[in-house]
């Protein structure tokens, strides 16, 4: 996939402009949030977008871009709702920003609401800029307009997957509920935008963006219910994250979906959603779940949905086509059932 264009220039920018030192450090906090992870959708954005046929290599950069600062401000606010100090292994901005307040001898509670408003300021600063890379690309009137459009769509489905991801932490879910959260959660955003904003960009045919949301839809439900397997049982140094952060939150996932209906449920719900967990307990909740078959059941759930984007990417034309296979084959695992990389 081809390499997105830097987003220096952007940072540049709102670095000249900052009001004052805690203002400076606020931006140089996203922007550091920016630059870290694997540039997936940006990428994926840009390969599609040669794969159907684009010429206008700025206007796909400034796409690419509003893309990365997008993904940017999810992430941040993310962790705020998730109460994360860490991402990719280091202090995100929640965590730089509490630190600091530590520092300055604030009480852990303030010092806590103060990195929780950092990061809160700092992904709506990350949304800005996204809508405003894309209003200023140089898209024509009507182009621009569909991506606005397409980006309003992800955006309503986005937060009304990442409320709901909360909400049935305590209320628990149907499998059907748990699919449909991850639709919108995960593939709306990263995986759906980037294809369809592609297309739109190309001028391509209609069918062929309705094509490349059916198939981004399958592939980002496939990635969330292994992303969900991977934050209970994935050491800290692959996910970048504390591997009994969704034990302790109680995330209600595809794994506990299927393990309420087994015998293990009863044990299980008494580790789950316990702030105090321990990592001898949340060794036993990830044996539960193993035995009761939820982990097996996911993963070949998860495998239906990748064999579901194969299928919509056969309908593609052949470039097309072909990018969306090379992401399920770097994204998704085959039949080794290994999953070599993220997309965070």
């Amino acid at each position: 996939m081809s390499q997105p264009s830097s987003l220096n220039s952007f940072f540049d920018d709102a670095l000249r402009r900052s009001l004052d030192e805690h203002d400076r450090n606020l931006w140089s906090a996203i922007w550091d949030q920016a630059s870290g992870g694997k540039r997936f959708r940006p990428r994926l954005l840009l390969a599609m977008y040669a794969a159907l046929g684009g010429e206008d290599e700025h206007l796909a950069a400034a796409a690419a871009d509003a893309v990365a600062l997008l993904h940017t401000a999810f992430v941040i606010h993310d962790d705020v709702i998730d109460g994360d100090e860490i991402r990719r292994g280091r202090p995100n901005v929640l965590g730089q920003f509490s630190a600091y307040a530590d520092g300055a001898g604030a009480s852990p509670e303030r010092a806590k609401r103060y990195g929780e408003s950092a990061g809160i300021l700092a992904g709506d600063l990350a949304l800005l800029g996204a809508l405003k890379v894309i209003a200023t690309s140089g898209a024509s009137r009507s182009m621009l307009n569909r991506l606005i459009d397409l980006l309003d769509d992800v955006l309503r489905r986005s937060a009304a997957g990442e409320l709901a991801d909360v909400r049935v932490s305590f209320t628990g879910a149907t499998l059907e509920e748990i699919i449909d959260i991850a639709a919108w959660k995960t593939s709306a955003y990263s995986f759906e935008l980037p294809l369809q904003a592609a297309a739109i960009l190309a001028g391509a045919e209609e069918d062929i963006v309705v094509g490349l949301g059916r198939a981004g839809r399958s592939l980002g439900i496939a990635f969330q219910l292994l992303d969900d397997i991977d934050g209970v049982f994935a050491p800290a140094d692959q996910t970048g994250k504390d591997p009994l952060s969704d034990l302790r939150e109680g995330k209600f996932t595809g794994l506990m979906a299927f393990a309420r209906d087994s015998e293990q449920w009863e044990e299980l719900s008494r580790c789950v959603g316990r702030s105090e967990l321990t990592a001898e307990e949340a060794d036993r909740a990830r044996t539960l779940l193993i035995e009761s078959g939820a982990r097996d059941s996911v993963t070949a759930l998860a495998q239906e949905y990748r064999e579901a984007a194969l299928a919509e990417a056969m309908s593609l034309p052949q470039a097309a086509g072909d990018v969306v296979r090379k992401a399920i084959a770097l994204i998704l695992p085959g039949e080794s059932g290994v999953r070599s990389v993220g997309v965070a």
